[in-house]
């Protein structure tokens, strides 16, 4: 039998649920079966909340760029340049640590073959681009190696790269210093 809860209250129980269903089987491989299962519902109800399966997953995606895009901007308020950055960026490394934020935002990369998914990846990946570039002034190369740089860390947090005792992995794991974008500019990219 489910919880007696509040329309607001169920539907934050459902997105929890469905964010680490997503999380871990994708668009594709999630089952709103299981979500409504644990959740203590019926799957219509599940649909009758959010419309359609794809619908609740790129509601989970946003959230989750949503949640880097205004950590960074938090992180980087009052600061500029590289300063700003910098903040960001151990912003950015902070928020690794949510593990199924970080692969629902890999599972929105991995079903950019459905135009609906890959105009709301496009749309939120834009989005930090924007924080980064407004939020420190800087040129658009060093903005890049820094969104390039998060891409790696996104990969090793992915493959749990604190738990290898490996040199490759250590790297991978380490935190980007301030000083690292100093010499990355458009004027030196030419």
């Amino acid at each position: 039998m489910a919880q007696r809860m509040n329309g607001p209250e169920r539907r934050a129980q459902v997105l929890a649920i469905a964010a680490r269903e997503f999380a871990e089987h994708g668009l594709h491989g999630a089952s709103t079966e299981a979500i409504a299962r644990e959740a203590g519902i019926t799957q219509a109800y599940v649909f009758r909340m959010f419309g359609t399966k794809k619908a609740l997953f790129l509601e989970l995606v946003q959230a989750s760029f949503d949640q880097v895009s205004d950590g960074m901007r938090d992180a980087g308020a009052g600061k500029d340049s590289l300063d700003a950055l910098s903040a960001m960026g151990a912003q950015y490394f902070d928020l690794l640590a949510d593990r199924t934020g970080l692969l629902l935002q890999l599972q929105g990369f991995a079903a950019c073959g459905d135009p609906d998914v890959r105009g709301t990846v496009r749309s939120c990946f834009a989005r930090m681009w924007d924080t980064a570039e407004d939020g420190t002034g800087l040129d658009p190369v060093t903005v890049k190696t820094f969104l390039a740089f998060g891409m790696l860390l996104n990969a090793g947090a992915a493959m749990d790269v604190g738990q290898v005792d490996a040199a490759w992995a250590e790297g991978v794991r380490t935190r980007i210093q301030p000083g690292l974008f100093a010499h990355i500019t458009t004027e030196a990219n030419r």
